[in-house]
């Protein structure tokens, strides 16, 4: 019997946790016929001998809602060995929208994800009205991995009470209509809800988004129609409310939300300390081992390192004195001749010397390394401001340097989250997360961590060996598949859909991110590419070879109602 695909003499690691053995996969269609001894031919076969093979693996945090529309192959993430994306997280999204409300969502996607308006404006049609036809578009423009979405609280509020929904509260009708609409997106396709908790995400104007300050009844109302669909809940919460004395309450949220919806939720986690106070990994020790003993399917997600900020030439994120402010206007290539004109270069490390701020800014910026890897890892004392310092510089003048040397390529870190890496690993290591957290889409010109699964790998399991192969697989395939509810992807089984990577792990890696100007409108971006994958399939089809896309698109939009597993 010959089959479409097979994957020769890899170590298969199927993503259930149990230890890799070596054979072969077999796929037909979108689907994995036969694992082990395969004796048919393939039409095609792809050698993985000293390869892992593993499930394609899920990013369950992502603002690709607008970029799926101008970029099928959702890079950076399908770079990453991702065939499954969830978009829709923190309340935001572009659907369900009247004809009226498509500048309103745009803007608050910008305010809180940083993606330019004009570019969501410009890049997306906006053929649709509700949440299904929304999902129906994307998938016309045939994308590279599957997608899942979510519908946004903020997108409910403004639909149903347009400007008052910014800073009222609904009244009971106005809440069964938002209800009401929340299932008919999960009946439409949708696989959940998303709502916003958190204070810094804010309108243009400097008011909260929608639903930030929504009083517990409504969420849980709301949450009750999404689960009696089948849907999932996704939440960002107040992160700093440990510090606030408000946790309890955002815990409590959580808990009432799933009591009366009956479905599973997901939030965004960090391990950091505010103060004196019990760090956010203790906190939700506390709050989430409790759900759990009541039953509670509860999960969160963060990234497997440091996150944060980059700073370069080619983006805006660096010193703000007057020259600096001069340099941040001009194009990457007048930026580049500028710091190279000694006068002009003298002038800006002048100003930064005497700047407190200069200062300040280099003290939280690590170099990420001249390596074909970045340096994620570098001891945070190792910053700008304290090697310059031991050079006898100011940080702006290494910064510049190091600018010079790299003709504008190289790039800074400012971390600002996950800063611990003990409690980072710790919080890698509890049941209920999930890793991710790369906010693939948003953040587009200073935030780029959406290369997250590589560095996982490469960092956790190969280099440190603190976490073993087995569980980091199944941490990144049939967990998130569980927390999504989708039955028939995250392991590799007979009958289970064909998302597949080919990786070998003794060079799996993050590329250094860059900046592209590959947005509608021109507009910048930065993206990361990877190495190590030899293959990546998705639903049967070769997306990716020897870390490059194949032009291949096996993507579909998974999710609940019409477009459940079956």
């Amino acid at each position: 019997m010959s089959h479409d695909l097979v994957i020769r003499q890899g170590n298969i690691v199927d993503g259930t946790g149990a230890d890799a053995f070596v054979g072969d996969v077999a796929i037909d269609g979108n689907v994995i016929t036969e694992i082990g001894d395969v004796s048919g031919k393939g039409k095609r076969e792809i050698e993985a001998e000293g390869h892992a093979v593993t499930p394609g693996f899920m990013d369950l945090h992502t603002h690709l809602d607008a970029q799926i529309g101008w970029d099928p192959m959702l890079t950076s993430i399908s770079w990453h060995g991702v065939t499954t994306a969830l978009m829709g997280n923190c309340s935001v999204c572009f659907a369900p929208v009247k004809p009226d409300g498509h500048q309103f969502l745009a803007e608050m996607m910008e305010s809180v994800e940083n993606i330019p308006r004009e570019t969501i404006l410009e890049g997306l049609p906006w053929d649709w009205e509700s949440y299904g036809e929304y999902l129906d578009s994307i998938e016309k423009n045939n994308p590279g991995i599957n997608v899942a979405g979510m519908v946004g609280h903020s997108a409910l509020r403004y639909y149903v009470m347009g400007e008052r929904g910014v800073d009222e509260d609904p009244n009971e009708e106005e809440t069964k209509q938002m209800a009401a609409l929340a299932a008919e997106s999960i009946r439409q396709g949708a696989i959940g809800f998303s709502t916003n908790r958190l204070r810094g995400h804010k309108l243009p104007d400097g008011r909260l988004i929608p639903g930030t300050l929504a009083p517990m009844e409504e969420v849980v109302e709301i949450n009750k129609a999404v689960g009696a669909e089948g849907g999932m809940m996704q939440v960002v919460a107040n992160t700093p409310a440990v510090k606030m004395k408000i946790f309890d309450y955002e815990m409590e949220l959580f808990e009432q939300a799933m009591r009366t919806g009956g479905n599973r939720l997901l939030f965004s986690s960090t391990t950091d300390t505010y103060g004196d106070l019990p760090s956010l990994l203790e906190s939700y020790d506390r709050c989430v081992g409790k759900m759990h003993e009541d039953g509670l399917p509860v999960f969160g997600t963060t990234v497997p390192r440091r996150g944060g900020n980059l700073s370069g030439l080619k983006n805006n994120f660096f010193f703000s004195t007057p020259s600096w402010k001069e340099l941040r206007k001009m194009s990457f290539t007048e930026r580049l001749a500028a710091i190279r004109d000694e006068a002009f270069r003298n002038k800006l490390i002048s100003e930064a010397r005497d700047d407190e701020g200069c200062d300040a800014m280099a003290k939280r910026m690590v170099w990420l390394g001249p390596d074909e890897s970045p340096n994620y890892m570098r001891d945070l004392e190792d910053n700008l401001y304290n090697e310059a310092k031991a050079q006898g510089k100011c940080g702006a003048e290494l910064w510049l340097e190091r600018m010079l040397e790299s003709d504008g390529e190289t790039m800074f870190h400012q971390p600002f989250f996950n800063m611990e890496y003990e409690k980072t690993y710790e919080m890698l290591s509890r049941d209920w997360i999930v890793p991710g957290l790369g906010d693939a889409g948003a953040h587009v010109t200073f935030i780029c961590d959406s290369g997250w699964p590589s560095f996982y790998l490469g960092h956790w399991v190969r280099e440190t060996g603190r976490i073993a192969l087995p569980e980091a697989i199944r941490k990144m395939t049939s967990l998130p598949a569980t927390v999504l509810g989708l039955s028939d992807r995250g392991t590799l089984a007979e009958g289970m859909k064909a998302d597949i990577n080919v990786i070998d792990m003794g060079r799996v890696a993050e590329r250094h991110p860059e900046i592209v100007d590959d947005f509608p409108c021109g507009a910048s971006r930065l993206l990361q590419k990877a190495m190590g994958y030899k293959a990546t399939v998705c639903n049967g089809e070769v997306i990716l070879e020897d870390d490059e896309h194949t032009g291949g698109r096996g993507g579909v939009v998974v999710g609940c109602g019409k477009r459940a597993a079956g």
